[in-house]
């Protein structure tokens, strides 16, 4: 019987991941050597090793069918990578897999079947021949509603991937949406979804801009409001401009067309993350060492 303290030995010995280890340690009979051996052979000890190295380049992808979408991002640590047809074959194999499951969270999606194995161990025998980290970053999977549709738009090759959900509106409208959404990027979907203690720290920072101008404390007041819904056209969906029609917002725009935004999901590869400094010549020699 494998049980817990045998899962967090193997872990504290190789590095591994609890879910490998505990993969490990049952394929094994609970054999603790043949266990490291097990993952030594599956690549997933050389895959360990790149753990701590960066990995902020990579693809976004969007795969959907006529009631379901899944949207995702897997990174790489060079741009080399990236472009490589093995790179976006494992994320066709993974975004189609998703599409075709009910995982909701990455767990899931990590568990599912592939092959002769799941989606974890494809990732691992990736990362053992290409000989990058890569990483499976995120992804959410939306099911549409009666009356709803999809825009999608990928943009730079899949550096961005766009996509919304719309009600009423028709997938042109959709689409108009989305590449808005990729170009404009939007921190929030409409003015319910952003923070109060966002909108709190804009009004303090607003305020004190107007009395550092030399208004007046209640002129001062006044003039937040108006600075406030300035900042909603810049960081809200909804609120932006449309970039085919200035003279409206987009909201203005899907309402013209019979329909309102449901929902809104933007991944721009990297977003948030360390960048690698290497200049390509750097990033070559690394790919042939390996």
């Amino acid at each position: 019987m494998v049980t817990a303290a045998m899962v967090k030995e193997l872990r504290e010995k190789t590095g591994a991941g609890m879910l490998d280890c505990k993969k490990a340690l049952v394929e094994t009979n609970g054999d603790m050597a043949k266990a490291e051996d097990y993952l030594r052979e599956k690549g997933i000890l050389k895959a360990t090793k790149k753990e701590s190295r960066i990995a902020a380049e990579g693809l976004a992808n969007i795969y959907a069918n006529e009631k379901k979408a899944v949207i995702l991002e897997v990174n790489s640590e060079t741009d080399f990578v990236s472009k490589n047809a093995e790179f976006k074959e494992m994320i066709d194999d993974i975004g189609n897999t998703i599409l075709n499951s009910e995982a909701k969270t990455m767990e899931e999606a990590l568990e599912l079947p592939f092959a002769d194995g799941t989606l974890q161990d494809l990732l691992v025998a990736k990362i053992a021949k290409i000989g990058e980290k890569l990483s499976f970053r995120r992804f959410e999977s939306i099911t549409l509603n009666e009356g709803e549709c999809f825009g999608k738009y990928i943009h730079m090759g899949g550096k961005i991937a766009s996509l919304v959900v719309l009600k009423g509106a028709n997938e042109s409208v959709a689409k108009d949406v989305a590449m808005q959404q990729a170009a404009m990027k939007p921190l929030y979907t409409s003015i319910k979804d952003v923070p109060e203690d966002v909108v709190a720290r804009e009004r303090e920072v607003q305020k004190t801009a107007a009395i550092n101008e030399g208004k007046p404390a209640d002129i001062a007041e006044k003039m937040v409001e108006g600075r406030v819904q300035k900042y909603f056209k810049e960081i809200c969906l909804t609120e932006q401009p449309f970039i085919k029609d200035s003279g409206i917002s987009v909201a203005t725009y899907v309402k013209n067309n019979g329909g309102e935004i449901v929902k809104a999901v933007r991944y721009e590869v990297g977003e948030g993350m360390e960048k690698r400094n290497d200049d390509f010549a750097q990033e070559v020699m690394n790919q042939i060492k390996g």
